[in-house]
């Protein structure tokens, strides 16, 4: 089946399911053949199309493709004269598909169509998917995803055990990725030096911060920006030094951020492969209260002045929140992934994994706002289907 989706105006959204159904098929399906009413890639692509147009929850993309039986049913020449119910969904979700080779499939289709994944910078993060968390407890489903901030693509994602943390799980999935040439950027949770040995050992850098978890780092890295000490008749010079600064206005209020970088030429600091330190002071001011607040981060990393200058690594330390915006947020608020209660087990990786892909997908068709593709999807379908 060959859907063009024609949005308005002269934009045209070209997507081919029947192409990306090659893909689905290499889906293992460990059903057996007794009882077996739809293929696995003709379910998988009903619930595309369904989240694409606006659906989220199990219960509303079974809903949403009953309605338009009639006009689904003769594209894929379907001997069965009726679409899946809402369990059909969810066992398949549930019990047949594998989240992590369906990632895989959808990583490799956005590459082999759309190309990009090269980008140089590389975030890892985890979020919890607040939609498994049982009433009255704290803890529920929590996946640690390693995301090109600029292309909004998920190169892989993993689940972190009851028993474990982001910690023992990064280097799992980082070993899937390839990181020659890239720079892996975390929050301060992954300042740890096994992980920054692996890293390196792979071909790539690191980009941390250090905070409360590695007190004696912080302090050692802060040293290098403290004033040097004068004493009568000698006195220390500054160190070579170098600082970039931007300064953006939007919602409402004004951020400057500056930061001040010192290479460690002598290895004063006891860590893996570190090159560069940095000092990062964020100062937000509100414009309709003139209240300003500020941050002061400080970190390190193995990238060399020549490989990454003072205004990089700034650009760097800001794309690294564009998992929280590009990723999170969109799963969150617009595919509505904290609203959805999922009592299954498995269900909620898989469901996070074809989030990720409408994601990353939308973004390679050319639209910034997900929301508004997703209309635009919707509205495109029906003219399709009502021919």
């Amino acid at each position: 089946m060959n859907i063009t989706l024609e949005a308005y105006g002269n934009q045209v959204i070209a997507f081919n399911f029947a192409h990306l159904q090659k893909y689905l098929s290499q889906l293992p399906d460990t059903r057996s053949n007794r009882g077996k009413v739809y293929p696995l890639p003709l379910l998988l692509t009903y619930l595309l199309l369904a989240k694409l147009a606006g659906c989220d929850k199990p219960s509303a993309i079974a809903s949403w493709v009953r309605e338009r039986q009639a006009a689904l049913l003769p594209l894929w020449d379907s001997h069965h004269q009726r679409t899946p119910c809402l369990n059909t969904y969810r066992m398949i979700l549930e019990e047949v598909v594998d989240a992590a080779r369906l990632a895989e499939l959808f990583r490799r289709y956005l590459h082999e169509s759309y190309g990009g994944q090269e980008s140089e910078l590389v975030v890892l993060d985890g979020k919890t998917v607040r939609g498994t968390i049982p009433k009255g407890e704290t803890q529920g489903v929590h996946l640690l995803a390693v995301y090109l901030p600029e292309e909004g693509i998920v190169l892989g994602q993993v689940e972190v055990g009851v028993k474990e943390n982001e910690i023992s799980a990064a280097a799992g999935v980082l070993r899937e990725v390839p990181l020659k040439n890239r720079v892996v950027c975390a929050d301060a949770m992954q300042t740890q030096r096994k992980l920054s040995v692996e890293i390196l050992a792979k071909g790539g850098d690191y980009l941390w911060t250090a905070k409360d978890n590695q007190s004696t780092l912080r302090a050692d890295i802060e040293q290098f920006f403290q004033p040097p000490r004068v004493a009568k008749g000698w006195h220390i010079p500054d160190l070579p030094r170098w600082e970039a600064q931007t300064i953006d206005k939007g919602h409402g209020r004004i951020e400057v951020r500056h930061i001040t970088v010192i290479e460690d030429t002598d290895g004063f600091l006891d860590w893996p492969g570190v090159r560069q330190l940095f000092k990062l002071v964020r100062q937000v001011t509100h414009i309709r209260t003139h209240k300003t607040t500020m941050e002061v981060v400080y970190g390190l990393t193995s990238c060399t002045p020549q490989r990454a200058s003072a205004r990089q690594l700034l650009d760097w330390n800001r794309a690294y929140w564009g998992i929280e915006n590009g990723l999170h947020y969109r799963r969150d608020k617009t595919l509505q992934e904290d609203a959805t209660r999922f009592s299954l087990p498995k269900m909620p990786a898989v469901m996070v994994t074809i989030n990720n892909f409408v994601i990353g997908l939308t973004l390679k068709l050319g639209y910034a706002n997900l929301a508004e593709a997703r209309r635009i999807f919707d509205w495109s379908v029906a003219c399709q289907l009502n021919r």
